[in-house]
C-alpha cells in the first residue's frame, strides 16, 4: 500500500502569517460560537482549520489533472500522469521504450516531462511491484494539532494577536477577542449607573457580573457576550479602570484610586542617565544584581516560592512602596493589559490583610505606608516578601526587634536646603542593612529638597560627588562603599546603581581602594 504524506514543510509554522481566508475563518468561528475567545483558543481553531485546508488541497491534487502513476499500467503519448510520491507533481508522457531486466520479465519504460521541463523515466506494464497497491492517506501521517501547539504555540499566538490588533473589525479586552459588529449596545445611561455603583462602594473593586446585576443591561444575547460588551464599554470610558489580575475583570473608579497609583510619585521617577556599562567590573555587575533595583537592566522573572529580602531605599520607604524587581515579580499578580492591579497584602506577623496595588508601568507596589509606620521602619530596613497561601495574596514581613539605640547614619537638611550626614544615636525597631540604613528625622524637609531639585535639578555627577564627599567624612579611612553611596544618592535623586558605579569607575577623583570601596580625591577636581 502506498502512503503519501500530507506533512507540511518543516518551516511552515515558523513562517506562519494570517491570510485573508484565516481572518474570514476567525470571524465566522466567533460568530458561530457567540462567545469571546482567548488568543490561545483562536489559535487552536485556526491551526486545525489550516490542517484541514492543507489536507483538502492534497486530496484535490490526488484527484485532479491525470491518472495516478502505478507501475502495472501502460501509458500513451501525451497522457497526463500524477505522481503521489513526488508531492503529486503532474507530468506528460513524451516517449516510451522496452525495458530490459531479466529478473522482472517484460515491461516498458515511459519518459515523462514535468511542468518545469524536467524529464524522468518510470517503469510501466510491471505487474509485480509494491507501488501497484492503491493509494490511501495515512491518518497518522499528517500534521498533528497537539504537537504543533506544543512546539509553535507562542509564535503562533503572537502573530495572531499582531494581526488582529491591526484589524478594526476585532476588539479585545481581558484576554479575549470578538467581532466589533456583534457587540451588544451599551449606552451612556448604563455607564453612569456603573459609576454610581462604584462610587457607593468607595471606588471599587467590583466585578463585571456584580455591576450587571444592578445596571440591568437587558439583552437576549449570550450572557458572556453581554459581559464582554459591557467590559469593552467600561474600558473605553476614562472614568473606569480595570484592576483585576489575569483572568479576572474587576473595575475601579479611576478618580478614587490613590494618587500614588494613578501617577508615579516624583521620588520614584527616573530620568534615564546615560552611562557606559562597559566600564563596570565583574564585582560591580555582581553587586548590581544583588542590589536588585527595579530600574537595573538585569535579571528575568524567575519562578519560586522562597521569601526574598528587600532593603528599602528612601523613595520606597517615603512613599510606602516596594520595588517590583525580577526576584519578587513572580509573587505578584499580573494582567493581560491592565496597568494597575488591585490585590491583597498580608501582614506576616498579624495576618491582617490590606489592599496593595501593582503599578506595572512604574515598576512598584503601592500601599505599605501604614505598614512601614506600624513597624517603625526606616530607609535600609529589611522587608521579606513571599507568596501568600491564597492566589492573589502576597505576604510581607519584617524582623521586628526590641527598640534600642544604635549609632546610625543620619541625614540632616540645613536652612539653605543643603544635605549633610552625621552618625547619631537613633532608636531602631527593626532589622536593617548597615550600609543602606539611613535615619531621616525630618521628612518634610526632605520633601522640600525634592521639590527644589525638581525645579532646578543639579547635574548628576555633582550630586554623586557631593554625597560621596559627605559620606567619606564619616569614615576614619575616608572612603565609602558603593552600596552606601547608592543608598545615600537615592535620598535626593532616584537612580539605579549602574550609573553611579559607571561614574566611580570612569572619573579620576574617585579612587578605588579595594572591595568596592572608593575614596573621594578633592585634589583631582570635580
Amino acid at each position: 500500500m502506498v502512503l503519501a504524506s500530507t506533512s507540511l514543510r518543516e518551516d511552515y509554522w515558523e513562517d506562519f502569517e494570517l491570510l485573508d481566508d484565516d481572518i474570514e475563518f476567525l470571524y465566522a468561528h466567533l460568530l458561530e460560537t457567540e462567545t469571546p475567545l482567548t488568543p490561545q483558543e483562536l489559535t487552536v481553531a485556526l491551526v486545525e482549520d489550516r490542517i484541514q485546508r492543507e489536507q483538502k488541497q492534497v486530496e484535490e491534487k490526488r484527484l485532479a489533472g491525470g491518472s495516478i502513476y502505478l507501475p502495472q499500467e501502460q501509458y500513451a503519448l501525451e497522457q497526463a500522469v500524477v505522481f503521489p510520491a513526488l508531492d503529486w507533481r503532474q507530468a506528460e508522457v513524451v516517449g516510451s521504450r522496452e525495458g530490459h531486466n531479466p529478473e522482472v520479465g517484460e515491461f516498458s519504460v515511459v519518459k515523462v516531462r514535468f511542468e518545469n521541463g524536467e524529464e524522468r523515466e518510470f517503469a510501466a506494464g510491471l505487474e509485480d511491484h509494491p507501488l501497484n497497491n492503491p493509494y490511501e492517506q495515512a491518518e497518522d501521517d499528517g500534521p498533528n494539532l497537539q504537537s504543533i501547539m506544543e512546539t509553535y504555540e507562542d509564535v503562533l499566538v503572537r502573530r495572531l494577536e499582531r494581526n488582529l490588533q491591526e484589524n478594526d473589525d476585532f476588539v479585545y479586552i481581558a484576554g479575549r477577542w470578538f467581532p466589533r459588529a456583534l457587540l451588544v449596545d451599551v449606552n451612556t445611561g448604563h455607564l453612569n449607573l456603573a459609576e454610581a455603583l462604584l462610587d457607593m462602594s468607595g471606588g471599587g473593586p467590583l466585578p463585571t457580573v456584580e455591576l450587571l446585576k444592578q445596571v440591568e443591561l437587558t439583552s437576549n444575547e449570550n450572557p458572556k457576550l453581554v459581559e464582554f460588551s459591557f467590559d469593552l464599554a467600561l474600558q473605553d470610558d476614562p472614568r473606569f479602570d480595570e484592576v483585576g489580575s489575569a483572568g479576572k475583570v474587576v473595575w475601579y473608579l479611576r478618580r478614587l484610586e490613590p494618587e500614588g497609583v494613578r501617577e508615579t510619585p516624583v521620588q520614584l521617577r527616573y530620568g534615564e542617565q546615560e552611562h557606559d556599562r562597559d566600564v563596570l567590573t565583574p564585582e560591580m555587575l555582581d553587586l548590581e544584581l544583588r542590589l536588585d533595583d527595579e530600574l537595573s537592566p538585569v535579571g528575568e522573572p524567575a519562578p519560586g516560592d522562597e521569601a526574598v529580602a528587600i532593603q528599602l531605599l528612601y523613595p520606597h520607604w517615603r512613599l510606602g512602596t516596594l520595588p517590583l524587581t525580577h526576584r519578587v515579580r513572580p509573587f505578584f499578580p499580573t494582567a493581560y493589559e491592565a496597568p494597575r492591579i488591585l490585590f491583597a497584602l498580608v501582614d506576616g506577623e498579624s495576618g491582617e490583610k490590606f489592599p496593595g496595588w501593582v503599578v506595572r508601568r512604574g515598576g512598584y507596589i503601592y500601599g505599605l505606608e501604614e505598614y512601614y509606620r506600624k513597624y517603625q521602619l526606616m530607609p535600609g530596613s529589611t522587608v521579606w516578601v513571599q507568596p501568600g497561601k491564597r492566589p492573589g495574596e502576597v505576604v510581607v514581613k519584617v524582623e521586628a526587634q526590641r527598640s534600642r539605640r544604635d549609632w546610625v547614619r543620619t541625614v540632616l537638611v540645613g536652612a539653605d536646603g543643603g544635605v549633610v550626614f552625621a552618625t547619631l544615636k537613633q532608636v531602631v525597631s527593626a532589622v536593617y542593612d548597615e550600609r543602606m540604613g539611613i535615619m531621616v528625622p525630618d521628612v518634610s524637609a526632605m520633601d522640600d529638597v525634592w521639590a527644589q531639585r525638581r525645579k532646578q535639578p543639579p547635574p548628576f555627577e555633582r550630586v554623586v560627588a557631593d554625597v560621596a564627599r559627605e559620606l567619606t567624612k564619616l569614615n576614619p579611612q575616608n572612603h565609602v562603599h558603593v552600596t552606601e553611596l547608592y543608598a545615600a544618592v537615592n535620598l535626593v535623586r532616584r537612580v539605579p546603581p549602574g550609573p553611579i558605579m559607571a561614574l566611580l569607575a570612569s572619573r579620576p577623583w574617585f579612587v578605588h581602594v579595594g572591595d568596592l570601596h572608593f575614596r573621594f580625591d578633592d585634589s583631582a577636581g570635580s
